[in-house]
């Protein structure tokens, strides 16, 4: 994980990163997971289909693997979720932990 780059949607005006929260009790805070892209067309593709509207307000930004431990603690995240599919959309959820091993 730590040798791959990433791609993730972050906002124009705030600068916060497009995240996806689960319903299950294991996350009580409401923060949310990191969502990344194993290619930039894949958040584009993303952006388009589930965002086309509010797209323009969104930026896809490259993300080394190698800085993912240290932006999930500064922003509070429970872990990430790489998006398989951008078109169904499919995710693998990983917290923390699985993640960064």
């Amino acid at each position: 994980m730590f040798s791959q780059i990433y791609y993730v949607i972050r906002s124009r005006s705030d600068g916060s990163y497009l995240v996806a929260r689960t319903e299950s009790g294991s996350n009580p805070s409401g923060a949310g997971y990191l969502l990344m892209f194993r290619e930039d067309f894949e958040a584009l593709s993303y952006l388009n289909k589930w965002g086309a509207d509010v797209a323009n307000r969104f930026a896809v930004e490259s993300l080394p693997g190698s800085q993912v431990k240290n932006l999930l603690k500064r922003w509070g995240f429970v872990g990430v979720g790489v998006v398989v599919d951008p078109l169904e959309p499919r995710i693998e959820f990983l917290t923390q932990e699985r993640s960064l091993e």
